[in-house]
């Protein structure tokens, strides 16, 4: 086993040094550690909405009474390469503005994207990895 800790939550999330990372949805109740963890998996700084190029990936916190998830999904698709990924961070269950598990199942297909995996990332925190379906070529 390496000396790293290899089961962080930047791990858990693919991260890897070179990668960039949009982070959309930041408000004060956002896990900073999470997002430290992040930056340092990656060594740069998340950026934000304002970007204007490509992502490898989005970070998109996301609360209950955030208004309509598809608009935001769809939103966060923006700058997003292809073959990228959208982490939907959500409050966990019991959490304040927790997001009910039916109600993101039913808003990825609507933006096109598919669910595949989701991790707990922090103490209050989930995350749910949403992809765009591959089309055939």
């Amino acid at each position: 086993m390496s000396s790293t800790a290899a089961t962080g939550p930047a791990d858990r999330l693919g991260f890897k040094p070179g990668m960039v990372i949009q982070e959309l949805g930041w408000d004060s109740d956002t896990d900073d550690e999470l997002r430290v963890a992040i930056e340092d998996a990656i060594d740069a700084d998340l950026v934000d909405g304002d970007y204007g190029n490509v992502v490898d990936a989005v970070m998109l916190w996301w609360r209950d009474d955030d208004g309509d998830l598809v608009d935001g999904l769809v939103d966060a698709l923006t700058d997003l390469v292809g073959g990228g990924s959208i982490w939907l961070l959500t409050p966990k269950v019991g959490r304040p503005g927790s997001v009910d598990p039916a109600d993101i199942a039913e808003a990825a297909p609507v933006a096109g994207l598919a669910q595949t995996t989701t991790a707990s990332v922090s103490k209050d925190w989930a995350a749910t990895r949403l992809v765009a379906p591959k089309t055939p070529a």
